[in-house]
């Protein structure tokens, strides 16, 4: 299978792209990590594969439309 008939067989089963669903995914577990609070923003970076946490920030609130930072603290507000 080719990679632009496997995009669109993808698209078509997942609704989005394959890379964009991996990013979300990759995002939803590293919230996931934050609200853990036993982990460092810079840990739950590393541990979901980026050796930089601007890298991570950025590419976090491209996704969840919040920084990492905001994320962890609404968590701690609703609890």
């Amino acid at each position: 299978m080719s990679r632009t008939a496997f995009a669109t067989r993808f698209r078509a089963v997942a609704g989005q792209p394959p890379l964009a669903y991996l990013a979300e995914l990759r995002m939803q577990l590293a919230a996931q990590r934050l609200r853990d609070r036993q982990l460092s923003v810079s840990e739950s970076a590393i541990a979901s594969g980026y050796s930089s946490v601007s890298a991570f920030s950025t590419a976090f609130k491209r996704v969840t439309g919040k920084s990492p930072s905001q994320a962890r603290a609404a968590t701690l507000d609703s609890a």
